[in-house]
């Protein structure tokens, strides 16, 4: 295991065997654009048509309309790494027009973004671009009301009900701490937009009928999105460690999960489960990823979770330092007990 200071003097053994795959096409891009963006806001479209139909048609769009928003999303998230188009030009526009879609500022989230591929995993950088998450002596030692702060912001109905509002229509609203001028401005100038382009098209077809298609294909699309970003760092044996033993190739190995998911959902959340290989390299475009997971032996030993072991991985809430790995609340209590149990016997033959 390599330390930090080490792995940036040196490249790694593994990023030439991965420059090929991080070569942008113009012909792949073009075609995820037609598989995402266009058809989300025509089946948007469609959805307003069908409002003299039936509401429950358009819930029913509402299913496929979320899917190509998600979709949208990794096409954004991409540009943020500048690997969706060969053009950094072109890069940084396409990510501001298609950040007005997903209703985030481009620089902002890149710049909280790229932060959090140079810290997952390790324990004393968290808090940056990721899942809060707290170490079972943290918890222990925080009082009632900052355990049950901690529940309540860690139990479903608040991370996957209230989570899509916060992250995509509340907290990109509100200015980070300590931004630069790009990132103030990008604030300021997508909240402007949004401001402008939703008056709009209220103003052209109603703001009940807006919200009538809106909410529905946002909140999926946004419960789908933060499941994914959960579950790609949430797992029992995920990789987390203090700053002087971290690698950047063992965190994106084996802190990021291979979430190997039917080839529709693959398609819709735009091959963002094969995480790892995002992780090791950003700046292979989501069309690469399962070439480069293929094509080379390094991605062969990762985690692999399945759709179902990812709906599991929800309860997994705490990391325990003495295990190595994640655990659910009820474990932590039931360790903490086992352990004051064990110790008795030495504190009473002590005195």
């Amino acid at each position: 295991m390599t330390n930090v200071a080490t792995s940036k003097r040196k490249r790694p053994e593994w990023a030439d065997a991965l420059d090929p795959y991080a070569r942008p096409s113009w012909r792949r891009s073009l075609l995820d654009i037609a598989t995402s963006l266009v058809p989300y806001l025509a089946l948007s479209v469609a959805m307003y048509l069908l409002l003299d139909v039936s509401y429950w048609l358009v819930l029913a769009v509402a299913i496929p309309a979320s899917g190509f928003l998600l979709r949208t999303f990794i096409l954004f998230h991409d540009c943020t790494h500048g690997s969706f188009l060969p053009s950094r030009k072109w890069n940084n526009r396409f990510g501001v027009v298609s950040g007005l879609l997903v209703m985030q500022p481009f620089h902002n989230w890149r710049h909280h973004h790229v932060a959090h591929h140079g810290s997952a995993g390790d324990l004393d950088r968290r808090g940056t671009g990721d899942v809060p998450t707290l170490t079972v002596t943290e918890y222990q030692a925080k009082g009632w009301r900052g355990r049950l702060g901690y529940w309540l912001f860690r139990h479903p109905l608040v991370m996957f009900g209230l989570g899509p509002v916060w992250s995509l229509l509340i907290g990109p609203r509100f200015m980070p701490k300590n931004p630069t001028r790009q990132m103030r401005r990008s604030v300021i100038w997508t909240n402007v937009a949004l401001v402008v382009l939703i008056a709009a098209v209220c103003f052209a077809i109603g703001w009940w009928e807006y919200l009538l298609i809106q909410l529905p294909t946002v909140m999926l699309a946004g419960t789908a999105g933060v499941w994914l970003f959960y579950v790609q760092h949430q797992f029992e044996d995920v990789y987390w460690e203090n700053s002087e033993n971290w690698s950047y190739t063992e965190a994106a190995l084996q802190g990021s999960s291979y979430l190997k998911l039917p080839q529709p959902l693959q398609f819709f959340t735009g091959n963002i489960g094969l995480h790892h290989v995002h992780h090791l390299n950003a700046r292979i475009p989501n069309y690469n990823l399962q070439r480069a997971h293929d094509e080379n032996e390094i991605f062969h030993q990762v985690p692999i979770l399945t759709f179902w072991q990812g709906i599991r991985s929800v309860r997994l809430k705490l990391w325990d330092e003495k295990r190595g790995r994640l655990v659910t609340f009820a474990e932590a209590r039931r360790h903490a007990r086992d352990e004051r149990v064990s110790a008795k016997p030495a504190s009473v033959s002590a005195s």
